[in-house]
């Protein structure tokens, strides 16, 4: 038991951000008190009904605000009355690049009891994780339009990245794979020859290195550099386009896989929908030395909005990644384990309404069996 006391800054957002994020403070509260630490919370109401209001996206000392605490426990962003991008954009994204969140992690896991669209998986053949790196590529908005409205428009956007960047990035996929099979036997994707040349997990580096022959060249060259500092990690290359297939045909072939910002946010959706969608999918916006934010990756589903029918594991699934980024990985372990109990003997689904409880209900099926 640690016995610190965290500082915890949560934006519920909107639509059913309030909703699913009521669940995942309830677990966090209650995992708290089982292991020993406390949380304090802090709400903000930042998202579409005060732009609205005020007509401003941010206050102008969000970011110094943010930063007096610990972590950032996010709903959802999007309202219906607000046209697409500018909450995102003025949220989600600027809240990424002030804070230097230039990790976005996305396990890809299928829980007991959960559907897949994959014919014959099981959770022990979908396991893996996706590390997205978070704060260059196509993201960062380098380009412009002219001549816009006229036959002769032109636009561009640039993929930009620097070595800082990249090797940052690399360096925490490594690490990631270290630490994923530090206490445990090697990933069981590794042959009898890698083990006994001492491997204890693999690293695929996504990319397109056959077409973005300047982006990629910089990713790959940084890749197995580094990869020599790290002996025990078995390496891979794959480009985008077969990753979505292996993704789809054989997920059990991945433990970590590491891409830049675009594929990323293409991969991890299709790896969302093979755990079992969005309902129980959980990100991490991180900055491994720095303040983080998680949050789940469905959206704010408006329809839902006040029914008491939405899914809120994922937001339960990303408070407990917060956890175990604060250090407090028992308390983070607990929650995952009886988030497995409740959709492998509980839930009926994950899709909204269809889950056999109600929001709540299903927020307490999992402090129940803590």
């Amino acid at each position: 038991m640690s016995g610190k006391n965290y500082k915890i800054a949560v934006i519920a957002g909107d639509g059913t951000g309030p909703e699913v994020t009521k669940e995942a403070v309830k677990v966090l509260e209650a995992a708290s008190k089982k292991h020993g630490f406390t949380m304090q919370m802090e709400n903000f109401d930042w998202g579409g009904e005060r732009y609205l209001r005020t007509g401003n996206v941010l206050p102008e000392d969000a970011e110094k605000t943010l930063r007096r605490h610990d972590s950032i426990l996010l709903g959802a962003i999007g309202h219906p009355d607000v046209k697409p991008g500018i909450l995102e954009k003025g949220i989600l994204l600027k809240l990424r690049f002030d804070l230097d969140q230039y990790i976005n992690l996305r396990p890809v896991k299928l829980y007991p009891g959960v559907e897949t669209p994959l014919a014959g998986k099981k959770p022990e053949h979908i396991d893996y994780v996706v590390v997205r790196e978070n704060s260059g590529g196509l993201y960062t908005g380098i380009g412009g339009i002219s001549m816009k409205g006229t036959p002769n428009e032109v636009a561009v956007q640039s993929m930009v990245y620097n070595r800082h960047q990249v090797e940052r990035c690399l360096r925490y996929s490594f690490d990631l794979v270290c630490k994923r099979h530090s206490q445990k036997s090697p990933w069981k994707g590794l042959s009898e020859k890698d083990v006994k040349e001492g491997k204890i997990g693999q690293l695929t580096l996504c990319g397109k290195t056959n077409v973005l022959t300047f982006v990629y060249d910089l990713w790959e060259r940084a890749f197995y550099e580094i990869a020599r500092e790290y002996p025990q990690v078995k390496t891979d290359y794959c480009h985008v386009d077969a990753t979505c297939m292996w993704m789809v045909k054989n997920p059990e072939w991945f433990d970590v896989i590491v891409t830049g910002n675009m594929f990323g946010d293409i991969i991890t959706d299709l790896g969302a929908i093979t755990q079992g969608g969005m309902g129980i999918a959980a990100g991490g916006n991180i900055n491994p030395h720095g303040l983080s934010m998680f949050e789940p990756i469905g959206g704010s589903a408006p329809k839902y909005t006040g029914l008491g029918v939405i899914n809120p594991l994922a937001a339960i699934c990303s408070a407990a990644m917060m956890l175990d980024v604060l250090g407090e990985d028992k308390a983070a372990k607990n929650i995952e384990k009886s988030v497995e109990f409740v959709t492998g003997n509980k839930m009926k689904s994950m899709a909204a309404g269809k889950m056999g409880y109600s929001t709540s209900q299903v927020g307490d099926l999992v402090v129940e069996n803590l």
